[in-house]
């Protein structure tokens, strides 16, 4: 679409008529992509965007650097979760080439397996797994039953995809209009899977708004885990039964994750951390093959020191 279709979509005068092809962040938008700048703390990040356009306040306009146009409006976080529906792909492709299925590979009765598909050699995808359109699986992968795999994600070679887990729904993403109700941003990337990880049952991991949910190479993830839109779990990464990955998260290369921890959105832990059973994450850890615990988290040693204490009040 046009500056100019957009800009007439969301009720903003600007006659541009150069196209745009998606949305993107500030710092990864190139310059056929529209972006969005709704916190001033990202105002570094808008002088040196790349972007075609960008959705800004009056109060934030003259940041724009020359040759990106500002699309001036009162609320630029909505007006992206308006215009992210124009971007948006077909739920279900009628159109397209039938899958390639690799040779050995095994697919069981019941199996959906969508337009454009790339399924690997020697794979085993069992009865009532659906695969999603534009998806791609590498070798000797087993899909167990019951598992979704949405459209335009990526399965790498040598991995395990447990019954009843979702790989690709929505992430929770909305934006409020001034008399509360929820707008929808649709999430127009994807997620991507490294080789060698394993995924417990009914376990679900939520495509990305822009770009890609990644699952790095080796991670092994328990059941009833939830990782939010836009993470990254890096490589031999741990995450046990019913932890919970806010969105923006970055977990560096082998970071553990007892049972039912937790992390805020937008933050980062260092590589070689574990966060102990229950462990909630409100800020990012800088310092690596550190142990940590409880809720505000505070070192594991500490922790175990302050039980004691107050166990001792209780005698």
């Amino acid at each position: 679409m046009t500056i100019q279709e957009i800009a007439d979509f969301i009720g903003i005068d600007c006659q541009e008529k150069k196209d745009i092809i998606g949305l993107n962040t500030l710092t990864d938008s190139n310059e056929n992509e529209l972006t969005f700048l709704e916190n001033k703390k990202y105002l570094s990040d808008l002088k040196n965007t790349k972007a075609a356009a960008v959705l800004v306040t009056a109060e934030n306009a003259s940041e724009v650097p020359l040759g990106t146009i500002a699309l001036i409006c009162e609320e630029p976080y909505l007006m992206l979760a308006k215009i992210s529906k124009l971007f948006t792909p077909n739920v279900i492709e009628m159109d397209g080439e039938k899958p390639l299925i690799g040779g050995g590979t095994k697919v069981m009765p019941n199996v959906y397996i969508g337009k454009d598909s790339i399924i690997g050699s020697d794979c085993t995808i069992m009865a009532g797994a659906f695969i999603g359109d534009n998806v791609k699986i590498g070798n000797n992968t087993i899909i167990y039953p019951n598992v979704t795999v949405y459209r335009d994600c990526t399965i790498g070679s040598d991995c395990i995809i447990h019954a009843g887990t979702v790989i690709g729904s929505d992430g929770f993403g909305f934006a409020n209009t001034k008399d509360g109700k929820y707008i929808k941003i649709y999430q127009n990337g994807n997620v991507t899977i490294g080789n060698d990880v394993e995924i417990g049952a009914n376990s679900t991991i939520d495509r990305a708004v822009f770009k890609s949910t990644i699952i790095e190479d080796g991670v092994r993830i328990d059941n009833l885990v939830h990782v939010g839109h836009n993470c990254k779990i890096g490589r031999g990464s741990i995450l046990v039964a019913q932890v919970g990955i806010s969105g923006s998260s970055i977990l560096n290369a082998y970071v553990v994750m007892g049972g039912q921890s937790a992390t805020a959105g937008h933050l980062e832990i260092a590589a070689f951390s574990t966060i102990a059973a229950r462990g909630g994450v409100t800020k990012s850890i800088n310092e690596p093959k550190k142990s940590w615990a409880g809720f505000p988290l505070i070192e594991h040693r500490q922790w175990l020191r302050l039980q004691g204490k107050i166990a001792n009040l209780l005698k």
